[in-house]
């Protein structure tokens, strides 16, 4: 063959790499299938956005409250927003150990009150810090320009229903994740006592 005709077979049959939309699409679903496959969750009728593996979560919890810690407490809490969860720093006392223990929550205001929930990341087991606090209902909270002393306590009935509504208006998705987990999540109400700093 001549060498026009060598080049015309060449082209046509070397496959040459080419970004694709399709590519990226197919990667995507891939990524999605293999996180729900280490980390497995039950079907819910309610919609809910993708939750991360639970490895990538608690690392997530580490890394915001070392960079709290490491910033000396100026970064890593916000106070909430309409439409928008403020974060907070919570000190309760453990429960076996007797030593503080201190964990980053999300919350909003209710009055007086800072309302949060018992989700852990929506897993199974219950929070430390939510176990730490019914044995210790006495803890601190540390808000953007304030220390607080809190009692928690968990809303029951009507009350747990409009404070979970309120969650619900923040977070579309909340229903469905709620549903991930084996018991009913608590919204845990933080009254004030007094004011630290």
């Amino acid at each position: 063959a001549s060498p026009r005709g060598q080049q015309i077979v060449r082209r046509a049959f070397v496959v040459r790499p080419r970004a694709s939309p399709m590519f990226g699409l197919w990667v995507g679903m891939t990524a999605r299938v293999f996180f729900s496959t280490i980390a497995p969750v039950a079907t819910t009728p309610e919609k809910s956005g993708f939750l991360p593996p639970r490895w990538l979560i608690r690392g997530a919890w580490k890394v915001h409250k070392a960079l709290y810690r490491w910033s000396g407490q100026r970064f890593g809490l916000r106070r909430p927003k309409p439409g928008t969860y403020g974060l907070a720093h919570l000190t309760t006392i453990g429960r076996r150990s007797g030593l503080e223990r201190s964990v980053m929550i999300g919350y909003y205001e209710d009055g007086g009150d800072y309302v949060t929930m018992a989700m852990n990341g929506w897993g199974a087991a219950e929070p430390a810090w939510w176990l730490n606090l019914q044995d210790h209902p006495d803890v601190t909270l540390t808000l953007t320009d304030k220390t607080v002393s809190v009692r928690g306590s968990a809303a029951e009935g009507d009350e747990r229903d409009r404070l979970w509504e309120r969650w619900c208006a923040i977070d579309k998705g909340l229903e469905g994740y709620a549903a991930r987990r084996p018991r009913q999540t608590a919204v845990v109400v933080l009254s004030p006592t007094a004011t630290s700093s």
